[in-house]
């Protein structure tokens, strides 16, 4: 039996003498102010030669071969280069790939969303990004017609989130370091756009062992309410039925 030259499949590995799809990461990132459910958006510059010049998209763009060790590593940092914050919570969405989808080649991205509470975000822009805005969640998606396919990548995320809040814990990594369960309610209506009963979802979220109360209360107008803060979980709660089912 005749075995390969070790050196030889090496250099053979080495040289990727075929064509190579570009690679890139995009993220949705969410976040909760103005009593909306809003998405962070980049207006690509317009260079000449740059596709969907002057479109909104989604923050991402190229892996960097010499610094992320991974998908996830790439999103991570694009997060903090348009929000200077690390994401609470990061969750891989799905790919999409095709002959068509860039102008410049054959291409594939690896789309992640992000939850991220309203309060120290710092918006920035980057290299071909000429501008960085928060933008309403209308329906599954925003007002502007967003370049290359990102308004199909944006509806599944929209999708995924609502999905998934029906179940889990997801808001809480909306939420500020403090506030009152009226507050969490209203961040849970504000994502799945539609009204919750009281009774039942204070009770679920207490009995969840979710939150927990401190040494504080929130004065106003009406009788003082007791002021909370999340409990540390490495990953969202799962509850037992659907907030679209009693119980």
């Amino acid at each position: 039996m005749v075995r390969d030259d070790p050196a030889r499949q090496s250099r053979s590995l080495n040289s990727l003498d075929f064509p190579r799809p570009l690679t890139t990461v995009d993220v949705a990132i969410f976040t909760v102010q103005g009593d909306r459910l809003q998405v962070l958006l980049v207006r690509r510059g317009a260079e000449t030669g740059e596709p969907f010049p002057n479109a909104w998209v989604l923050p991402g763009g190229f892996v960097d071969v010499t610094s992320d060790k991974d998908l996830e590593g790439c999103a991570l940092r694009k997060l903090r280069e348009k929000t200077g914050v690390a994401s609470p919570y990061l969750e891989q969405l799905g790919s999409w790939g095709s002959a068509g989808r860039d102008p410049r080649g054959w291409s594939a991205t690896h789309a992640y969303f992000a939850l991220i509470p309203a309060k120290s975000i710092t918006l920035a822009t980057g290299a071909n990004a000429a501008d960085a805005q928060w933008f309403s969640v209308v329906g599954h998606g925003v007002t502007p017609k967003l370049g290359f396919d990102h308004g199909e990548i944006l509806e599944a995320a929209v999708q995924r989130l609502r999905s998934k809040v029906e179940y889990t814990s997801l808001p809480i990594y909306l939420m500020p370091p403090e506030f009152t369960l009226p507050d969490l309610q209203h961040v849970y209506e504000i994502v799945l756009d539609r009204p919750l009963e009281k009774s039942a979802f204070r009770t679920r979220m207490l009995a969840a062992d979710l939150i927990e109360p401190i040494a504080k209360m929130r004065k106003g107008p009406n009788r003082p309410a007791q002021l909370y803060r999340p409990k540390r979980a490495k990953s969202p709660i799962v509850f037992a039925r659907p907030f679209n089912q009693p119980g």
